[in-house]
């Protein structure tokens, strides 16, 4: 009982791709490999990020689309307001 034989993975390999099915799984596969390189090439790169390149967060957000809602609290007012 203490490692599994082939049989047992390849049972487990068939449940798996009867629940997620072939598609799902490529695109899954395709996915990961597509983060381990994208991941793989910012490692590379290292500290190479200009100032200009690297969006700040208002940038990110988009400060233009700010909605009056009365529930929305403005968390720089009421640090500034003292509240």
């Amino acid at each position: 009982m203490g490692s599994f034989s082939i049989w047992h993975w390849l049972i487990v390999l068939l449940v798996v791709v009867l629940i997620f099915g072939t598609k799902k799984l490529k695109n899954i596969g395709s996915d990961l490999g597509g983060a381990v390189k994208g991941f793989k090439d910012g490692v590379k790169s290292g500290g190479e990020a200009t100032p200009e390149s690297v969006a700040t967060p208002a940038q990110q957000v988009g400060t233009a689309h700010k909605v009056n809602d009365p529930n929305t609290v403005d968390v720089e007012a009421k640090t500034r307001n003292g509240a």
